[in-house]
Order: C-alpha cells, then structure tokens, then sequence
C-alpha cells in the first residue's frame, strides 16, 4: 500500500492553441485495500505450496481476479465509454428517449455483438449526456478532496458544476413595435437567480470509475467521479484534478460498510509535436499576424494630412479644471483667445466660451468651484521670411472670472490670461488673477448689496493692449486687487513638416521655430536667460559656502567699486 498521498486535489488550467480534440490522458485505477493485500499474500503461499507439489495454482487465481483490482485506459477528448449499467440499459430500444439515447443503443448493439467494450471500470459522460449536467452533488463536492464527505454545497457551487447556456425564455411585455430595440421583457424570478452566477459557456467531460464489488457492477450509487475536463473556444483547458507529473497518486475512499481504498493516477499522454511540425506552425502564425498587421494598416491609411510647407499646426485640448481663492461663490468664466499675426484659425472655430455656474466646496481653508469645462482649439502659424528679425507671439487666452447671486446679479471676481505652452505635450498651468479697485466705502457697499464693480473696457490690458503703439507701458496709479487662481490642463499637439524632415535626416530635435526656420534670435534669447540664472545660481552658493568674515570683506569691495 502507498505510504503518502497527493492532497493537491485542485483545477489546473492549461493554455493550448492546438485543436482539443488532440487531447490524450491515461487514468490508471488500482485497488489498495486490505482484501487486496491479503489476496496478494495468499497467492505468494500458493506458490510457494505449488512448488511443494501440494495444489494447483488455477484454482485460486484467474484473470477476473487481477482485472478487477486495476484497470488502465488512454482516454481521448469527449470519447464515449460505457458503463456497465448503461450497457444494460441501451441494449432495450424501449428505454431510448432522444436520438443521442438511440444512437447509443445502435453502438451498445455493435459491441455486443464484436467482442464487447474494452473498459471495465472506468468510463465516460460526455458533454451530450444527460448525466453530466445532473450528476449526484455528493460526487461533485466528491471530487475537491477524493474523499467522502458529508456537507452538503451551495447554491453558488452547484450552479457552478454544471454548465449554463446564456439563453432564457424571455416573456414579452408589448409587441406592437416589432422593429423597435426597447428592452421591454420581465425577467422571471429563476433568471435573475441564475444570471448573478458568474459562469462561461464551456464543453465538460466526466471520467468515472464503478468501485463496487466484481458481483455488483452497474449500480448508479457505486460511481464515483474521477476526473473533470473543461474547455472552452479560446484554448483553455481546466482539469481536476491535475496530472501526477511524477507525484503521489490521489487517494479514493469508497463509501458503504466496506471501505475500499483506491489510488488513481493521471499522465498526459498526447502525442508531441516534431520540430518540423512546430516550425511550421509557427511560420503560418507569423504570416497570419503580418496579414492582419496588413489588414489594419489598409483600413487606417497612410496618406495622413500634412500641413504645407512653412506653416505649423497647433491643436490644443484644454480644460479648465478648477477656481479657488475668491470671494463670492456660483462662479462662472467667460474666456476669448487672441490669435496674433501670422496666425490663423478655421472659419467654423469658436474663439471664445462661457463656462457653467458652479458652487463651491470648501477644501481645507478655501472654497474651491470645480468647473470640469473642455475646449479645443486648431490654429494654424505661417512664417514669413521677410521679417525673421522680429520675434514671433504665441496666442493668448483671456478669461474674466465672476459670481452670481440669488438676484441673477453677476459681480467680476478677477481677470487673468495664458499663454499658449510653446512645447507639445501635457501642461497643467495655474494662473493668478486680480480685478480692478475703486477707492473708498460706497464702490464696496455697491458690490455687495447692488452688484457690478469695476470692469476692463479692453480685456488685452490684462498683458498688452492691442491699441499700445509705445515702448513703455506703465501702470502707475491703477489700483487692483489680488483675487484667486484658475487652473489649466492643456494637452497641446504641433504638426509640421518640419518634423517629418528631421526625423528622416536624423537630426536633433529643437524648438519649433528653429525647425520652421528664422526664428533663432528668440531662441539665442532664452538661452542667455538660462546661461545668467545658472551662474546666478552658482554664485549664490559659493557665497554661503564661503566664512561670514570672508562675505563681509566680498560684500564690501563690490559695494566700493
């Protein structure tokens, strides 16, 4: 008798591309019972007294005998074998119900009359039987342990052993719109129980082993269930228990005043696929994959839109996500965008928007009004070679932020612009406001019980004025006020053919003018005030790593020269 067990009595799962109909398992049934042992010992004192002289040995051995303690078969997918008890049940045409039940009485006719079936013990239900959708529960709940058990499952573990079909009985309510595609069916107490069990379509096969006396075969409550196969269109195989591999064989108890013991074994014993074939098979799936790689390159295209040569294509998608820090709430923000020269837009392209009313939440110690409110836009910069001296402007969104009260009076909470991000890609900017300011108590006792406040006549006077011809543009002596702040997400996309040049020349990527050409006095620009910061930065540290004495002494030969 074995001395240890395989307990991992658990499902295991196998992907395979290869057709299941391929599938091959060998299911050795051995008994290791006492009654067998004991046989074993007697046939040894048999021998030993046939040596003697003193009996025959066929008079206590037979092939029966030895048949009945073990059984091996090579078990292919969804093969039928039949049981003793069906043998006897298929071989009378009265008991045939449905064409799979004659079908089996003609082939249950065929092996009688040839030489019988070539299992004894073991045999099959296929995913066409009856019995596999309604077999015994206490074989099911049988199989997790091989082993008798007496708790009973639950309704989540019995709808789970069997397969459900995904298609109901629907009662229809009204069908006096045939074509229309109303949802209009009550579904049934049954199904709404039945669809909350998570459960795929599958094709299920059950191995099963008749344990009972060599006198008692053919009865329903001596079968036990050994192995569960299932799978599904995709190529997943799910077996349970798992193949041995070189382990312990599982453990049967038989149930019933003689407990018989007996260990079953599982090998995979499909046929292996030569290097010549797997070659092969691997090339027709690389020429499937380069096809369909074909196939959806051919519905995408190649022929993409290109702007002309000289001109650069800005798509921004912006979203103004949030206000905070203001003094009244329902907000609201009216923006426009300025597109200044060389630049220019579709005709049908809004420049402007006003977004929702929002109500602020407080957020720590702020109120904060989340607005949420998408905007596009598509522009399009042509240069011009005639004036690559000047230094070219990006568009400028202004937007007025101001609140509404219970009397649909609005006040203006703060103005504000952005500037286009110069770079492509994702820019989350927040951008500070400030409103204009009138001295004394009368303009705030107006705010706040009539309404309405100071407001720009031109909202450009928040950057530059469009009308500003001068050099310096002074403020002095305009009272305002800190407000709040708005933020941004942009995602901003640039198309040029520049682009395309420089990646097929293999060139260093740089800026966007510098590719569209004459723009590089901008760029000479930035990289001076990047050069100034970085030895500001420099010098700033040098100095609080030097002695205080030695900073004074520094301090004072720069302040006398």
């Amino acid at each position: 008798m074995a001395d240890t067990w395989n307990t991992d009595t658990g499902e295991a799962v196998y992907r395979s591309r290869d057709a299941v109909k391929n599938l091959r398992i060998r299911v050795r049934l051995e008994r290791v019972t006492s009654t067998s042992a004991l046989s074993k010992h007697l046939e040894q004192q048999v021998l030993s007294q046939q040596e003697q002289g003193d009996i025959e040995l066929e008079t206590l051995t037979s092939q029966d005998q030895t048949g009945d303690n073990e059984e091996e078969l090579i078990i292919g997918w969804q093969e039928k074998l039949f049981s003793q008890y069906e043998m006897e049940l298929f071989q009378f045409e009265a008991a045939c119900q449905t064409p799979l039940d004659h079908q089996y009485h003609i082939e249950v006719k065929a092996l009688n009359k040839v030489k019988g079936r070539r299992n004894h013990r073991i045999f099959t239900y296929t995913d066409h039987d009856r019995y596999t959708s309604c077999l015994p529960l206490q074989q099911l709940h049988h199989s997790t342990d091989l082993t008798t058990t007496e708790s009973s499952p639950t309704f989540l573990a019995e709808r789970m052993a069997s397969v459900r079909h995904r298609r109901q009985d629907r009662r229809t309510m009204d069908c006096s719109v045939p074509k229309s595609k109303i949802v209009n069916w009550e579904p049934t107490a049954e199904f709404v129980k039945s669809s909350h069990v998570v459960n795929n379509a599958m094709q299920t096969m059950h191995i099963m082993g008749d344990l009972a006396a060599p006198d008692r075969l053919g009865q329903k409550e001596n079968e036990y269930l050994l192995v569960t196969i299932k799978t599904d269109g995709s190529g997943t195989v799910i077996i349970k228990p798992d193949f041995n591999k070189g382990k312990e064989p599982y453990r049967i108890v038989t149930t019933g005043e003689k407990r018989e013991v007996w260990r079953l074994t599982l090998e995979n014993v499909c046929t292996t696929m030569q290097p010549e074939e797997k070659e092969r098979e691997q090339n027709m799936y690389k020429d499937l994959y380069v096809r369909h790689k074909e196939y959806l390159n051919s519905l995408v295209g190649q022929d993409f839109e290109m702007p002309p040569i000289g001109i650069l294509r800005y798509l921004m998608n912006g979203e103004i996500v949030s206000a905070k820090g203001f003094e009244y709430d329902n907000l609201y923000i009216h923006f426009f965008m300025e597109l200044p020269n060389n630049w220019s837009s579709l005709p049908f392209q809004s420049l402007s928007g006003v977004t929702q009313t929002c109500r602020a939440k407080t957020l720590g110690k702020e109120n904060v009004a989340f607005f949420s409110y998408p905007f596009s836009l598509e522009a399009f910069y042509m240069s011009e070679k005639e004036r690559e001296e000047t230094i070219p402007q990006w568009p400028v969104i202004y937007f007025k932020v101001l609140s509404l009260d219970s009397w649909q009076r609005f006040r203006t909470e703060g103005y504000g612009y952005l500037l286009f991000p110069a770079m492509p890609g994702k820019h989350s900017i927040t951008c500070h406001t400030w409103r204009p300011l009138q001295t004394g108590t009368v303009s705030a006792l107006r705010r706040f019980f009539i309404g309405g406040s100071p407001e720009l006549e031109d909202h450009s006077y928040v950057r530059i004025p469009g009308t500003f011809k001068g050099e310096r543009l002074s403020r002095f002596g305009f009272c305002t006020e800190t407000t709040g702040s708005v933020t941004f997400n942009l995602h901003c996309i640039q198309q040029a053919r520049a682009f395309v040049d420089a990646t097929m020349l293999k060139k260093r990527r740089q800026k966007v003018f510098d590719q569209l050409g004459g723009f590089s006095q901008q760029g000479a620009v930035c990289t001076i005030l990047e050069a100034f910061q970085r030895a500001r930065k420099k010098m700033q540290e040098a100095r609080e790593s030097l002695p205080r004495d030695l900073v004074h002494t520094t301090s004072q030969l720069e302040s006398s020269a």
